[in-house]
């Protein structure tokens, strides 16, 4: 008995190493595998992260020391009253184009309420400086290429930053140079002309989101997450009408095909949170 003694307890010893290794790995592999899965929407939408860092900051030092010094002097000279109403005026050529793609969407009553804010606001609004349309109860829609591809069904896939134009998807990529041609400049055939409204609309549109910059300044421990996060949340509220499912958020829209179609009318676009949407909005200009 004195003899098997040791060798019991070598071969107890030698099965709790075994046991305790085992736990080990175990509980390595269940750590490794919450960090995979605790990965954000935007982390997974975001494998170019890198390169989008680099160009992110790239459009940040542009905008500090060109765009928004500029559209500061320009709201200080330029009364708020007659900023809103050049954002107006653009904003009539984007309900042309919205309702566009309302129709492509086969959102017929959504199109034809954006044709009538048009034609209302071109009439009665000196050529859409004012908006009477809005006073009447016409609701803007805001649909843009972009979101018509993703209602048929196109994921948004890979997060994207352009060197100017800020941040992006492939799908929104696709869509860009349509979505960015809308402008009264399309009917003008004066390259001096056209430069001088494209730079109009450029610097209004900054002047107007100065505040909400200094917002995203103030609260982004990360901006660059921030910015991304927002936009693709935002982005994908569109598309679905604020109205998204419950599954498939993670993958680009995926899902969108199945709802598309049944989705005829306009919903509470404004379902994303205000952050998101002053985030996306200051970002995307």
């Amino acid at each position: 008995m004195s003899a098997e003694a040791p060798s019991i307890t070598v071969a107890r010893a030698s099965r709790l190493r075994r046991l305790g290794l085992g736990l080990l790995l175990g509980l390595s592999l269940a750590v490794a595998g919450c960090a995979t899965t605790g990965r954000s929407a935007g982390q997974k939408l975001d494998p170019w992260e890198n390169w989008n860092r680099k160009v992110f900051a790239f459009n940040e030092g542009l905008d500090e020391k060109v765009l928004k010094p500029v559209a500061t002097v320009y709201s200080e000279v330029v009364p708020q009253l007659v900023r809103q109403g050049v954002a107006n005026f653009f904003n009539n050529a984007s309900d042309a184009w919205s309702a566009v793609n309302n129709f492509l969407q086969l959102k017929i009553e959504a199109g034809l309420v954006d044709v009538m804010r048009v034609g209302t606001n071109t009439v009665l609004g000196l050529g859409g400086v004012l908006d009477p349309a809005s006073e009447m109860g016409m609701e803007r829609h805001g649909e843009d290429f972009g979101q018509t591809l993703g209602y048929w069904g196109f994921g948004a896939g890979a997060y994207v930053v352009w060197p100017v134009f800020g941040p992006s998807t492939v799908r929104d990529s696709i869509a860009l140079p349509l979505d960015r041609s809308v402008s009264p400049a399309v009917v003008i055939h004066d390259g001096g002309a056209v430069t001088g409204i494209t730079l109009l609309q450029i610097v209004n549109t900054r002047a107007n989101l100065l505040g909400a910059s200094r917002v995203l300044d103030d609260i982004a421990l990360d901006k660059y997450t921030f910015v991304r996060d927002a936009y693709l949340q935002r982005r994908r509220s569109l598309v679905f009408d604020g109205e998204e499912p419950d599954a498939g958020g993670d993958d680009g829209d995926k899902g969108a095909p199945a709802e598309a179609p049944a989705r005829k009318g306009s919903g509470p676009r404004d379902a994303a949170p205000p952050a998101a949407k002053a985030a996306a909005s200051a970002a995307s200009r």
